[in-house]
This record gives structure tokens, sequence and C-alpha cells, in this order.
């Protein structure tokens, strides 16, 4: 069996190389920028929460505040 010997990298190799090392570069780069851009979505969901929280529970206590209690029914009384 004939083994081949590796030679100088060839022209082709290199461009090769070349392409998968800027390909990693630009995978690494989308990586970071979408998991970016998650962690902005998470916290502006957190911010519309505390928001949308404050709001009903304001809603809420206005709610009880504003209702008045119901007048007592008067029961007539039949005189014997």
């Amino acid at each position: 069996m004939a083994t081949r010997t590796p030679s100088a990298p060839t022209p082709d190799s290199l461009a090769r190389a070349e392409r998968q090392r800027l390909a990693a570069e630009e995978g690494a780069r989308a990586m970071a920028d979408v998991e970016r851009d998650a962690i902005a979505v998470r916290q502006n969901m957190e911010r519309l929460r505390a928001l949308r929280e404050a709001r009903d529970a304001e809603a809420a206590q206005a709610e009880t505040a504003a209702a008045k209690p119901k007048p007592a029914r008067r029961v007539k009384r039949i005189a014997r």
C-alpha cells in the first residue's frame, strides 16, 4: 500500500479553509445577535408584564373603592 504524504496546501484547500473560517466567524456573530435579541425581548416582556399587573391592581383597587355597599333592604313588618 502506498501512502500519500501531505504536501504543501493547495490554493483550493487554502480557499476552502478560509471560507470555513469566515463561516464559523459569521455563525458565531449571528448566534450572539440572536441571543442579544432574545434577551431584549425577555426584558421587554418583563417590563410590559409589570405595567399590566400594576394597571390591573390599580383598576381592582379603584373598583372596590368605587363600589358602595348596597343599603340593607327594609323588611316590612305587619302590625298585629
